[in-house]
């Protein structure tokens, strides 16, 4: 589940301006090569925190027994970004960014109930 919600974030969408517009995955590959190069230019919360997210959740594909807590805060990292997004594109009514966010939300709604359920 947890492998499905970093693959559901890379779908999200965004929008801007009238000609530009990128996919998540797009966007962070560049993230991850200016992290190498300019990593000044990527230090904001709105990259990092969500880039954490990811990164826990993927250190948690690794467990025999991911922890509640720790799939918790991936999910929560990453859900920021991903609820922003759809906020977004909601006051703009936007429904390609909407429904670029809603396998991700269904996911983490499945998650939880799945970690509930323990």
């Amino acid at each position: 589940m947890n492998a499905g919600l970093i693959l559901t974030s890379l779908l999200g969408y965004l929008e801007w301006g009238h000609d530009r517009h990128v996919f998540l995955f797009r966007a962070e590959w560049e993230i991850i090569g200016k992290l190498f190069t300019q990593p000044l230019s990527v230090l904001h919360p709105i990259i990092l925190v969500p880039l954490a997210g990811q990164l826990i959740l993927f250190f948690t594909l690794f467990q025999k027994a991911p922890g509640k807590k720790t799939a918790y805060t991936g999910l929560t990292a990453l859900s920021l970004l991903m609820l922003l997004i759809a906020f977004i594109g909601t006051l703009q009514m936007n429904w390609k960014m909407i429904a670029s966010t809603i396998p991700f939300l269904l996911t983490a709604f499945l998650v939880i109930r799945q970690y509930q359920s323990r």
